[in-house]
């Protein structure tokens, strides 16, 4: 059998690779989340071990249930996140992790709405209306077929909406991860 009759027997053969081409990321863009996604997973489970296994001062929003959630939601969200972006793209796998990210992200996006330091809100809550507008429109491209605005969407809601304010809750003093992290 002839290349010609192979692909002719196969319909869409040549077409199924260059979308899921289409729809990886760069060389560059690889290395970016390989970074970022892994020296958070390493930095969040230092702080989280160090939390639960009491090496941490203890912490009032440790009794908080919805601090809770949170953590417990996006914690998992930042490997998960990475290995999406970094595994192959279009497989039954991905697309049933990806729905598990998505639920993860605007669970703990909703959660931050309820999360208020003296009663208000913080300018890290910016990205909660940000987190769900790019869920919903990475939703919406990926049914539409739109590869090229679906990672444009998830590179911006991995990189924007997780890592920013992950630095930014280990970075400043007082919060729950920076205490776990420090110590102080």
């Amino acid at each position: 059998m002839t290349t010609v009759t192979l692909n002719a027997a196969q319909p869409n053969a040549g077409s199924k690779k260059k979308q899921r081409h289409a729809f990886d990321i760069t060389p560059t863009q690889r290395a970016i989340v390989a970074i970022a996604g892994t020296g958070m997973t390493l930095v969040a489970f230092y702080a989280l071990m160090r939390g639960l296994l009491g090496f941490a001062p203890d912490h009032p929003a440790t009794r908080d249930l919805v601090i809770m959630l949170h953590v417990a939601t996006v914690l998992p969200a930042i490997p998960l996140g990475g290995y999406l972006l970094l595994a192959p793209k279009g497989t039954k796998w991905h697309k049933l992790l990806g729905k598990i990210w998505i639920a993860l992200m605007v669970i703990t996006a909703t959660s931050a709405i309820f999360i208020q330091s003296s009663g208000t809100f913080s300018f890290i809550h910016i990205f909660v209306p940000m987190t769900l507008w790019a869920s919903y429109k990475l939703i919406a491209t990926a049914r539409r077929g739109d590869m090229k605005g679906h990672k444009k969407e998830i590179m911006s809601l991995y990189l924007g909406a997780l890592m920013i304010p992950g630095i930014f809750s280990m970075a400043l003093p007082g919060r729950l991860m920076n205490v776990w992290l420090f110590g102080w």
